[in-house]
């Protein structure tokens, strides 16, 4: 470990705290290469501090209001408008992303905010008047009491923001373990939300790795867990948390891929891919990394996104000419490096090569050039890991039902696209394949906040989705009433058989 300057403190019960704790993490500048501040690593103990905060604030939180839960996400969400420059400017810094990039995922992250504002509305119940003589049914939703998230560092304002304010609108205290390497955006909108009026302990944040991870899933009083990361930790996390009876939504990896069919319009698939692809230098969830060039549309799509890769501008975040940034650690680097070269000597051919890109002026910085590969097959390393960096592998088939065989074969279900110009073909592929998220010329489908986010097979753990309408039902459970309200002078009609309507 470095020696700090200042360093991230916890969050827990409204204020900063040191906690127990001697562990100090390293906080990049991916840009540079260089750390640029501290983060505590949290033990047990903390997190058990963390836990009982937020158990105290749920008496009080779960007990409020659906309209000053409702008020207090709208004052939430105007301190995010007003921060965003901010919060991106942290992102940027952290992560590496573009300052564009980070104010994008700022305002999608917000999105779910302004879904939440409404949440008088999202948890209405149900009455049926005289379901049997004298009796009516109704049912509602009801917090589930202390909830925790755990998130990565590609979106470390977005994921966070698809969790908490769902949670904590619907009434329930929330402790967040966010990436350790990402620390700082979540730790200012801790602040934000003590601006806007949300009572100490309902929103806690602990920093931390694996020991943190651990003690969040094992601790008693943690009723339900939401992950988005890798998909050998979101098992883990499914299986674990699981054990100790907690409801658990856990977002695994994906292997995206973009069919383009000889219909399609090229040049626009080809913008699309290489943004999709690219962007975020490729650390997205959702990003394309493979491409599925159908019969003859495949030479001219190549060349096509290759001459686009070629033009992508790399640099630091901050510059405003740069469209992708570097990769989050060396680590990182270094091992999608490792794996363009796994690809070329399995055979496929590297058309644009990013592997010695260096940025001027940023030599020991974590950079990798968007890179394209084709002639891939579905046995080569670079094709069946998630490579999660700034590499686009292109498959060739003969057809669609190829096509929907490829992708279906794959684990992974999370997003897929079809680039075409035939309204058969769109409905064909958005009935057949096995992905949770479809895009019909759209190469990120990510859902607006009114639905939900989620994959299928290997990309998703558990039964809920997140944000938008399983948002809420994940974090609410269903209470039904039956109820009879007996004259005086009634009749009971009390009965040893089972009761039936009358």
């Amino acid at each position: 470990m470095s020696q700090h300057t200042s360093v991230y403190d916890h969050w827990i019960d409204g204020r900063h705290v040191a906690g127990s704790s001697t562990r100090v993490g390293d906080v990049y500048d991916p840009a540079t290469g260089s750390v640029v501040r501290g983060v505590r690593l949290a033990d047990e103990s903390d997190v058990d501090l963390a836990v009982a905060a937020a158990t105290r604030a749920f008496e009080g939180w779960g007990e409020t209001s659906v309209t000053a839960r409702s008020r207090v996400m709208f004052d939430f969400r105007q301190l995010l408008v007003e921060h965003e420059d901010e919060l991106a400017a942290i992102i940027s810094a952290e992560h590496g992303k573009t300052l564009s990039d980070a104010k994008g995922e700022v305002v999608r992250g917000r999105e779910v905010v302004e879904f939440a504002c409404g949440i008088p509305q999202l948890l209405k119940g149900e009455y049926s008047d005289q379901v049997s003589g004298s009796v009516d049914s109704f049912s509602f939703r009801q917090p589930l009491g202390v909830v925790a998230g755990i998130t990565p560092f590609n979106f470390p304002i977005m994921v966070p923001l698809w969790m908490h304010p769902v949670a904590i609108a619907t009434g329930n205290t929330f402790v967040l373990k966010p990436s350790e390497r990402v620390p700082g955006a979540s730790d200012l909108v801790a602040r934000l939300y003590r601006e806007a009026g949300l009572p100490d302990g309902v929103f806690n944040v602990v920093h931390g790795d694996k020991v943190a991870v651990d003690a969040v899933l094992d601790h008693p009083d943690v009723a339900a867990v939401s992950f988005v990361g890798s998909t050998p930790i979101a098992r883990y996390v499914h299986e674990r948390a699981g054990t100790t009876g907690k409801r658990v939504q856990a977002l695994g990896g994906a292997k995206n891929h973009a069919v383009v069919m000889p219909d399609a319009d090229l040049d626009f698939a080809a913008d699309h891919i290489v943004a999709a692809g690219y962007g975020s230098a490729g650390q997205r969830c959702m990003a394309i990394s493979a491409v599925v060039a159908v019969g003859p549309a495949a030479d001219t799509l190549v060349a096509k996104i290759g001459e686009r890769t070629h033009a992508v501008r790399v640099g630091v975040g901050t510059d405003p000419d740069a469209e992708m940034g570097p990769v989050v650690t060396r680590a990182s680097r270094d091992r999608i490096v490792d794996l363009i070269g796994q690809g070329e000597s399995a055979g496929a051919k590297v058309v644009v090569d990013g592997r010695d890109l260096v940025v001027d002026g940023h030599a020991d910085g974590f950079f990798v050039g968007p890179t394209l590969i084709d002639h891939v097959t579905t046995g080569m390393s670079v094709y069946t890991d998630e490579i999660f960096g700034p590499v686009l592998a292109v498959l060739r088939v003969e057809s669609l039902d190829e096509a929907l065989a490829l992708v279906n074969a794959n684990p992974y279900g999370n997003g897929t696209a079809v680039f075409t110009s035939s309204g058969e073909v769109a409905r064909t592929f958005q009935r057949r394949v096995h992905v949770g998220m479809i895009g019909i010329n759209v190469p990120v489908p990510v859902p607006m906040a009114f639905h939900s986010f989620g994959g299928w097979k290997d990309s998703l753990f558990g039964d809920h989705h997140i944000h938008g309408p399983e948002g809420v039902h994940f974090y609410t459970r269903a209470k039904v009433v039956t109820s009879r309200w007996p004259h005086v002078s009634e009749d009971s009609l009390a009965a040893l058989h089972f009761p039936t309507a009358h």
